[in-house]
């Protein structure tokens, strides 16, 4: 063995465990920064009609789109830094930051008072979150065995509509026009909904271990390998079966880091991943453009264009929700037996074109708000697999060093693009008596054609992942350090 290389089994025994109550638990317990990220948007979105009123903070449908894009500024910010510390620190420190710095933020915005705290508050909780994507992301994809990845990851990140569901249930309760709360309370009393829950499931990730992988290569072999040895006592006790040893020749070599230059990050994305970068740019901007600016500005379109009242929009948002969380769930596994490329280009291409033709129908006034929002519904069935795709790619196409800062940035760059979706959406919709739909369907059009382009990126560009260990799919920078240091030693000692 070369100086300050190590040998290590940790990725192999990893990617061989079969499906146990451990990874459910994982999924169960990391999974939850989905559903609470679709929570926050969806109570949020579904309140904007109620912060208009003159009762409650009197915002405009401009503040409303403003307010929205601020939160996801917040996540911006907080997937950069965290992302950045991620990589650093470890996984398990961050996800359980992250999701302390939501639980209080998102708590504190029910006391919002005006204009300015609310937009604080959302930016802090929006921060909290953006970090868990990181951390989370990073996370699954180094503790899910390969063969299960693709579809486990999908269906997580299509967990942000579970989220959604549960607050559209929630707030058709609290915003019922008929119901006994006060307006300026019953708003309130929404923004409680997600700590609550993540109060619950605190418990539960306190208890995950730290990424095998992450310890790995980062100098700390003996931990990783005790970390294994753990789960694998563990999978074995609880699903019965003895698993097989590992051949030795599965072992990677690395020559463990305490943490990667900024530089290189850099390098590795431009130089050594362009066309990747540019993949994982595409889809993640396309794919955040559209929805932040339709799901944002949605209950909006409700109360403008089809007159429907403040506490009815949960109704309809509960069958667009809907339609989004089973998309991920029934495709899913497609990603893993049809192939990435196939799959992720389908459904960017085939939710763009559907979107295209859903625009001009709204624009020619041929649809009602129930036709529209069972159009949406069908869309989104295969727009949210699509979108799901864009984390997965951007979480396992990149070396496990700079996993996490690569899946921020990636996520920040289309957060900073699509967070000026809802903005500008709300100043297509305006405040006017009679508002102009057409001005709308220039924005639906200009969002369909942004999908069909991720949708053709992807043929030229995506890489084959299905069923493959993440070090296939991009070699380690320490895997790639020790294999330089064997090649020499081997000139070195071939030299008179």
């Amino acid at each position: 063995m070369g100086p300050g290389i190590v040998r290590s089994l940790v990725p192999a025994r990893m990617d061989r465990l079969p499906w146990s109550p451990f990874h459910t638990r994982l999924v169960m317990a990391l999974g939850v920064a989905w559903v609470l990220d679709g929570l926050e948007i969806t109570i949020a979105g579904n309140v904007g009609a109620f912060l208009q009123r003159s009762d409650t903070l009197g915002l405009t449908s401009a503040e409303v789109g403003l307010s929205a894009s601020v939160y996801l500024i917040g996540e911006v910010v907080g997937a950069l830094f965290f992302g950045w510390m991620s990589d650093r620190m470890g996984r398990r420190k961050l996800f359980i930051l992250t999701l302390a710095v939501y639980l209080i933020a998102s708590g504190l915005t029910a006391l919002s008072w005006d204009l300015g705290s609310y937009l604080v508050l959302r930016f802090i909780a929006g921060t909290g979150i953006g970090g868990e994507y990181a951390a989370v992301n990073s996370a699954i994809d180094e503790m899910i065995p390969s063969k299960y990845r693709g579809h486990v990851d999908l269906g997580v990140n299509g967990t942000y509509w579970l989220g959604a569901l549960l607050a559209t249930s929630a707030t058709f309760v609290l915003l019922d026009p008929g119901g006994p709360l006060d307006p300026d309370w019953a708003w309130r009393l929404g923004f409680l909904i997600g700590p609550v829950i993540g109060v619950l499931i605190w418990g539960l990730r306190r208890h995950l271990p730290e990424s095998p992988r992450w310890l790995m290569t980062h100098g700390r072999e003996d931990e990783a390998e005790g970390v294994v040895a753990a789960i694998e006592k563990e999978v074995e006790r609880e699903t019965g079966a003895e698993l097989p040893p590992v051949p030795e020749e599965q072992a990677i070599e690395v020559v463990p880091q305490k943490r990667l230059p900024l530089i290189e990050v850099a390098r590795t994305l431009f130089r050594t991943y362009p066309r990747r970068s540019f993949l994982s740019a595409t889809l993640m901007i396309c794919q955040s453009f559209l929805y932040n600016a339709i799901f944002f500005t949605y209950a909006l379109v409700l109360t403008h264009f089809y007159g429907i009242e403040a506490g009815d929009v949960p109704v309809y948002m509960f069958a667009f929700a809907l339609g989004n969380l089973i998309g991920p769930l029934t495709l899913g596994r497609l990603f893993d037996t049809v192939g990435r490329r196939q799959m992720i280009a389908g459904t960017y291409i085939t939710s763009g074109t559907l979107l295209a033709v859903t625009g001009w129908l709204f624009e020619r006034g041929a649809l009602t708000a129930t036709t529209q929002t069972v159009m949406w519904s069908v869309i989104f069935f295969i727009a949210s697999a699509a979108a799901s795709s864009a984390y997965l790619t951007v979480s396992e196409i990149f070396p496990i060093e700079m996993r996490a800062q690569a899946i921020s940035i990636f996520f920040a760059l289309g957060q900073v693009v699509g967070s000026f979706g809802p903005a500008i959406f709300g100043a297509l919709i305006g405040d006017q008596a009679h508002p102009d739909p057409t001005r709308l369907f220039w924005g639906y059009l200009f969002a369909a054609g942004m999908m069909i382009f991720a949708g053709i990126v992807e043929i030229l560009f995506g890489v084959k992942a299905e069923r493959t260990a993440l070090e296939h799919v991009a070699e380690p920078l320490t895997a790639i350090e020790a294999r330089a240091r064997r090649t020499a030693e081997r000139r070195a000692g071939e030299t008179p």
